[in-house]
């Protein structure tokens, strides 16, 4: 089989994703389209034309993320005509799920050269938007996109509610996930003083000339004494329709405990990650360098009303296929959905606390669905290369029980 090399990873800052934020009148398209530009001056040698494919993930793909994102990303970015697209989507673990494709490609000998990544502006397309129109009436029926025969057969709750079963479950209190989510917002504010960031993030230029070059979701004000004051978001509607469901699939919890909130869950956020993959034939022809390889990949499957334990089974997965086990990794990139999902798979795993996140994570930055997991790669590889440490294994949870992992190794050349 064939190596897949990752050359280069690089995003937009994440800017909040309401109307008030920075990239609100920037469409998705041009987010993307900023990132397709900037890979050719950071790679003179580098002959787009020959960009095998454009794989993009992308989660709520309606109105400014319709079509074919991918394809009209390319386009906006007046890249050959000959240069395609496509778009997947496996909700939060989209970005990743591109990486992982575009590196099968190039491991088969299909490709030689792809580049991959995310989008997701939430600010334009709000999260669930592609499911309906949701009132507190019909809530519990379109959790399983308006389907009576899935909603008969699976007690499907929001990701809220499944983050608190995960803490009620496994033990996770309040103040860890406060003090987790405080961790977070000073690890990105170190990490943004200290310009980790500087050579991945690409900045956005507006049609008005105005420069978006920072990220500006991190609060590092919100510390572990502002963050427990915050109401439990999920209580309310848990305690009114959800808790009696999930707890027809967990009766021996005998109740949810209500954790996590606004300040100790991702934020929501607008915001593009690339990744460029290229074979070793591709090195050579486009005068590249190889900066990591692609050691293993892994999907799971989990209960879905719980949902998002996948992480672990996929982790576990990619650790099997690579041959290496927990200790091996040097950097974890675990995507912050809700702080119980990290602190659950480090519990379960025995993972260092201080190899986790080390630049926070998607509590203090932001998790623009469809591009996390392609953001977090090039987090990870930035942050091999400063360390000169060898691995890295990134992995996100996913909505309707899913989890994803990939396993990378720093190299030279």
């Amino acid at each position: 089989m064939a190596e897949a090399y990752i050359v280069d990873a690089i995003r937009t800052p994440r800017a909040r994703g309401n109307k008030r934020g920075s990239l609100a009148d920037v469409h998705p398209q041009e987010l993307v389209a900023t990132l397709l530009k900037e890979l050719p001056k950071r790679h003179p040698k580098l002959d787009v034309k020959k960009v095998d494919d454009v794989i993009l993930g992308c989660v709520t793909q309606i109105g400014d993320q319709a079509a074919c994102i991918a394809r009209y990303g390319v386009m906006a970015a007046h890249w050959p005509q000959e240069v395609p697209g496509y778009t997947v989507n496996r909700f939060c673990g989209s970005g990743l799920q591109a990486v992982n494709d575009a590196a099968t490609y190039i491991q088969s000998g299909t490709f030689d050269l792809v580049v991959a990544g995310g989008v997701e502006s939430m600010s334009r397309c709000k999260m669930g938007s592609d499911a309906g129109e949701v009132t507190e009436e019909n809530m519990a029926t379109a959790m399983s996109i308006g389907n009576p025969k899935i909603a008969e057969h699976y007690n499907l709750v929001p990701q809220g509610i499944s983050a608190d079963i995960i803490a009620t479950k496994y033990n996770i209190s309040r103040e860890e996930a406060d003090k987790f989510a405080e961790s977070s917002q000073q690890k990105a504010d170190a990490a943004i003083k200290d310009g980790r960031f500087k050579n991945s993030v690409i900045p956005v230029v507006k049609d008005d000339g105005t420069v978006v070059d920072k990220d500006e979701y991190p609060n590092p004000k919100w510390d572990f004494k502002y963050l427990s004051k915050m109401p439990a978001m999920f209580k309310g509607v848990g305690e009114k329709v959800f808790d009696a469901m999930a707890l027809k699939t967990y009766p021996e919890l005998g109740s949810i405990t209500h954790i996590h909130g606004g300040g100790n869950a991702s934020g929501v956020v607008d915001g593009s990650g690339i990744v460029l993959l290229a074979s070793e034939k591709a090195i050579q022809q486009h005068g590249l360098k190889k900066r990591a390889r692609i050691v293993s990949m892994a999907v799971s499957g989990e209960e879905p009303t719980i949902m998002l334990t996948g992480p672990l089974s996929a982790s576990k997965k990619a650790l099997d296929n690579a041959g290496l086990k927990v200790e091996d990794i040097d950097l974890w990139e675990i995507n912050e959905a809700f702080a119980a999902v990290p602190l659950y798979v480090q519990k379960q795993l025995g993972i260092p606390m201080d190899r986790i996140n080390v630049n926070g994570g998607a509590i203090a930055l932001g998790h623009p669905l469809g591009g996390t997991g392609a953001i977090l790669t090039g987090t990870a590889l930035d942050e091999l290369e400063r360390r000169k440490a060898r691995y890295a294994l990134i992995t996100l949870c996913i909505g309707g029980g899913m989890g994803i992992a990939t396993i990378i190794e720093r190299v030279e050349g």
